[in-house]
């Protein structure tokens, strides 16, 4: 068998030595950063406030990133007053009174409730709250032993090794 001199490259196509190169093409990409934005509802959720309470100017734009990060590092007078009195959704009421999300649902509290009506129920210990803060902690005794045990695992694995 001789050696051929023809083009394998079919018609139509491009010889790989015309093709781009990758760094070319990664060069275009990094030159121009676009500014990362979010939802209201995400900036909400990572501020630990209900989206509904903020201010209409809050709920109707976007937030970047560095807007973000400067809310959370130096909160204005509405967002200190929000984290403060509320209304907190879901999670935040959950995570204040020692339950779950689902403890929360199961107790019959859908909305989201004020500092004020928080310390109310902390007061009351309603029967559904008791209940559900001690499968809350039923369920971190748990967690903490698997973590122990698979801790004790880890070091006979690396006794053995």
């Amino acid at each position: 068998m001789g050696e051929s001199s023809e083009a394998v490259t079919p018609p139509g196509y491009r010889p790989w030595s015309a093709a781009p190169s990758a760094l070319v093409t990664l060069d275009g990409m990094t030159s121009h950063q676009t500014t990362q934005t979010m939802k209201p509802a995400t900036a909400a959720k990572k501020l630990g406030v209900y989206l509904e309470a903020t201010p209409a100017e809050f709920r109707e734009g976007v937030v970047s990133r560095a807007e973000l990060n400067a809310l959370q590092t130096d909160p204005p007078q509405w967002l200190r007053e929000l984290r403060r009195d509320g209304p907190h959704p879901r999670p935040v009421v959950a995570a204040k009174l020692g339950v779950s999300i689902s403890g929360l649902a199961r107790g019959g509290v859908t909305e989201p409730l004020t500092t004020e009506q928080i310390e109310a129920l902390k007061a009351e210990r309603p029967e559904w709250l008791e209940r559900e803060r001690a499968t809350q902690a039923e369920v971190r005794k748990e967690a903490a032993r698997i973590k122990k045990r698979d801790a004790e695992r880890g070091e006979r694995a690396d006794a053995q090794a």
